[in-house]
């Protein structure tokens, strides 16, 4: 069976008017009857913002699944508008629609939706997910960092940090400083370093099937699931 894609735009009113165009990543055995899966969003980086949907193919989850790979659950990858950036408060609420959205539209499991993104999306999860950690059982940025100090919205959420230990762009310290402030209180955050590494950071991470068994291993349980009642 191929792999169903499917492409959508959203329009979102908030202050100003946005739109994000996406693409849908459905399992090979998925169809429109009972079953759920686990959903990811995927967050790309700068260089693949704009008008051209098959730039978010070019880094990450994407590129993985356009090679060829196969996985249990539905990836939705937005592109964010040029002269945009992921983390800003706007960017935020649009992908809190999208993900509402989606949930919606597909079978999603609702227990079991996930952020994950790579430099300019590793800030864009990070953003996400403390704006509304109730929405996602975990959470796993890539080369990225945070534009607040406040991480006590996190302290709950499992969280997976990845960086190259000679990055350039934006320093290995900007995972590690959210790291070290949240693992005291945070049991189920996990901080991988690698040595010798640049910016580049995700070809390993996303070539890794321990990170997609990490992610599929959480749910999102009980009365912080504000997914599960989405109308």
């Amino acid at each position: 069976m191929s792999l169903k894609i499917e492409t959508g735009n959203v329009e979102v009113d908030v202050l100003l008017s946005y739109k994000l165009s996406y693409k849908v990543y459905l399992p090979e055995n998925y169809n429109d009857a009972s079953t759920t899966f686990p959903l990811v969003l995927f967050l790309h980086g700068v260089g693949e913002r704009g008008d051209d949907l098959d730039l978010i193919e070019t880094h990450g989850l994407p590129k993985v699944i356009k090679n060829g790979k196969t996985f249990p659950f539905i990836t939705v990858a937005p592109q964010c508008p040029n002269q945009e950036w992921w983390s800003r408060a706007e960017m935020v609420k649009c992908l809190v629609y999208l993900v509402k959205k989606i949930t919606k539209m597909y079978n999603v499991d609702s227990r079991r939706v996930y952020v994950t993104g790579l430099s300019m999306g590793g800030y864009g999860t990070i953003a996400l997910a403390n704006e509304r950690p109730d929405l996602f059982a975990a959470a796993l940025p890539v080369c990225g960092g945070a534009d607040f100090s406040d991480y006590s919205n996190l302290k709950s959420l499992p969280i997976w940090f990845f960086h190259g230990s000679e990055d350039d762009e934006h320093p290995a310290s900007y995972s590690e400083k959210i790291y070290n402030a949240l693992k005291d209180q945070n049991k189920d955050v996990k901080l991988t370093i690698y040595d010798g590494v640049g910016h580049n950071s995700w070809d390993l991470t996303y070539d890794n099937q321990e990170i997609y068994d990490w992610l599929l291993s959480k749910e999102n349980s009980g009365e912080n699931n504000k997914l599960s009642n989405v109308g």
